[in-house]
């Protein structure tokens, strides 16, 4: 086997993982409000997501050209800088998801991938007008205009039902939830699985395998990309889940309902016009806009601020790991280089996962109520989980009742699998 080939496969199987990662970390944007609503069942919610997200992922290709083509000069491309700009963006959508923060995931890819090709050849290989017009302007403008389409259709919605009885309107808009909820996830397909056949589609034209005027990936490309992201929404981001539904606003049925509907309209416009759209970016500022525009409504803006933060380093800290990482691969070599790089991710990616489960988040505990951070107040929920099958709880309840109070003569409990069980319990 080559090099050249070799390091195409690596190139194709981190960019698949990479796509996997975007799944989960993505998850969020669709069926955080509906989750946190009471809508729709957790596992039900993600599995819907991730149907819809596979569907989605046929209907449009217009995105994977602005990544292919758009971004960088695809005649400087080598796979080595593929490779690396993968690395810095797996890098990054796994450090924010271990923080729960719901930053964009294209902005990752398009900074490893900027920050490599700076690394390689130097600023003129980066399409900079393209960065600024496919990228840098739509997330700014797209997220100002869901939270305000999100904002005003939650306060129509108040308003228009201020005389309804609010259990009914709730019920009703859970349903309508369902629907809304779909359709962002249906749109989440249409852009953000374009952005990872838009990156092989790049490794092919670099390999050779496909002609720099090719205008649509493989098919093969199409479906793997397709199947990736839904496999990785159906593992459910609950992290990144729990601070949408949870950590940013209350969301009621009526707010989750406008949030989900506005981020589908931007999405999809984005989509139609071949914009890279951050879909977190969109999702996230609708939820906001929920907030704003329920009166009376609670939004931490101290958790909204750390999302903006988070929003506006995406780019250079993304483009400083694929900067390392080509600097690191080319500067070794050949197989070497290659190897040392999968290892140094494969390592990286082990040691955050073994993070998170310090504090595991689940469909079990994503609604959870939100105590100031994203694990407050799981760790006390972990630890007053029902006790085990020999201890059960009818045992405990009456261990406690006659315990607490001397006066009252002690029973002897005995558990249901001890064998003088069938004797009844004597005091």
């Amino acid at each position: 086997m080559s090099l050249d080939l070799f390091l195409l496969i690596i190139v194709v199987v981190t960019a698949l993982a990479f796509d996997f990662t975007n799944g989960f970390h993505d998850t969020g944007n669709a069926m955080a409000t509906s989750i946190a609503s009471g809508a729709l069942k957790p596992k039900a919610a993600v599995t819907l997501s991730a149907c819809l997200n596979l569907l989605g992922a046929f209907l449009s290709t217009a995105v994977a050209a602005t990544i292919a083509k758009g971004l960088v000069d695809a005649h400087l491309v080598s796979l080595e800088l593929v490779f690396a700009g993968l690395v810095g963006g797996i890098v990054w959508n796994l450090l924010t998801w271990l923080l729960g923060i719901p930053s964009s995931s294209s902005h990752a890819l398009i900074g490893g991938i900027v920050g490599a090709m700076i690394a390689a050849v130097g600023g003129h290989g980066v399409i900079w007008s393209g960065v600024v017009s496919k990228v840098l302007v739509p997330a700014v403008v797209a997220t100002v205009i869901a939270t305000l389409i999100a904002s005003v259709g939650t306060w129509l919605v108040y308003r228009i039902t201020r005389n309804v009885d609010e259990k009914h309107a709730e019920k009703v808009f859970q349903r309508g939830q369902i629907g809304s909820a779909a359709l962002v996830s249906l749109a989440h397909g249409t852009n953000d699985a374009q952005k990872t056949m838009g990156v092989i589609f790049l490794a092919l034209m670099s390999y050779g395998a496909v002609s720099t005027s090719a205008t649509l990936p493989p098919l093969w490309v199409i479906v793997s990309c397709a199947i990736a992201m839904a496999a990785g929404t159906y593992t459910g981001g609950w992290r990144i889940i729990r601070t949408l539904g949870k950590g940013l606003v209350e969301i009621k049925p009526p707010q989750g309902m406008a949030a989900e509907s506005a981020a589908a309209a931007v999405i999809l416009l984005s989509s139609h016009f071949g914009y890279s759209l951050s879909t977190t970016q969109v999702a996230t500022g609708s939820v906001l806009g929920s907030g704003v525009g329920k009166p009376g409504a609670q939004v931490r803006w101290g958790v909204a601020g750390r999302m903006v933060s988070a929003w506006l380093v995406t780019l250079p800290m993304a483009g400083g790991v694929g900067s390392g990482a080509y600097g690191l691969v080319h500067g070794i070599g050949g197989y070497p280089g290659i190897i040392v790089g999968v290892a140094l991710l494969i390592t990286a990616t082990l040691a955050i996962w073994l993070r998170s489960r310090r504090a595991r988040i689940d469909h079990h505990n994503v609604n959870a109520e939100w105590e100031g951070s994203l694990t407050g107040g799981l760790t006390d929920i972990d630890a007053h989980v029902p006790a085990p099958a020999q201890s059960p709880l009818v045992e405990q309840a009456l261990r406690t009742a006659f315990e607490a109070d001397p006066e009252v003569p002690q029973l002897t409990v005995i558990t249901s699998d001890a064998p003088p069980a069938r004797e009844v319990v004597r005091s």
